[in-house]
């Protein structure tokens, strides 16, 4: 288990090996940052974009929540903290591409399709069910063609990115940047118990990516 002081003594280990072996990158990220890519992910503690994309610091703007959510564009009361983080990154930072990636055994989308806090009240499991009610068409969609089928919570998690994705158009900024072939966006699911990464293709469904291969010159 790791608490609070294993975390200093982790911040010392970073200080006096990784921070010096990067001194000249962090003293570009003291002035800036540039990423060019955007991960939306999930929470949850076994879903760590650096690590599962072995970044560098300042690669990537990494927004976490529960399931991974894009929720639609509203402009009236409440905390937007997605939606100000979306804006930020796309019209500040410019990103180039947005990764929504959802991932396997996904509390959230557990919690979404059996709506187990239905009733639940703030404190009680309700701030979850507020929240993941962003699936509740992708929950019905799910149970139509899965039923409580062994297939149905897969294909909840798969449904969640694909929500989150058609979440993102609407946003003004993000549709006027596609338009603009300033931004790109992509869907992707991180399978906890194979490790695999799943791609979502053109057909609307998820395929293990091949590496991409790097043309070199002939010496």
């Amino acid at each position: 288990m790791t608490y609070f002081n294993d975390l200093i003594d982790g911040y010392h280990r970073f200080r006096t090996s990784d921070l010096r072996r990067q001194r000249e990158r962090w003293e570009e990220l003291r002035e800036k940052q540039e990423p060019k890519v955007m991960i939306i992910a999930c929470s949850d503690s076994r879903v760590e974009p650096a690590q599962i994309f072995d970044t560098m610091p300042g690669e990537i703007f990494v927004v976490r929540n529960v399931a991974a959510l894009v929720p639609p564009c509203e402009t009236g009361g409440g905390r937007h903290g997605v939606s100000a983080a979306l804006e930020f990154a796309v019209t500040k930072l410019k990103v180039e591409e947005i990764v929504v990636m959802g991932h396997g055994a996904c509390g959230g989308c557990a919690a979404a399709l059996s709506n187990v806090f239905k009733d639940a009240e703030p404190g009680e499991g309700g701030f979850v069910r507020d929240w993941v009610s962003i699936l509740d068409d992708a929950r019905e969609k799910v149970k139509a063609s899965h039923g409580d089928g062994p297939d149905a919570s897969r294909e909840m998690e798969y449904e969640a990115v694909r929500t989150s994705i058609a979440n993102l158009d609407t946003f003004p900024f993000v549709q006027k940047a596609k338009a603009a072939g300033e931004l790109k966006v992509h869907g992707a699911y991180f399978a906890i118990m194979d490790g695999e990464l799943h791609v979502l293709g053109e057909d609307g469904k998820f395929h293990f990516p091949q590496p991409v291969q790097v043309e070199t010159e002939n010496a």
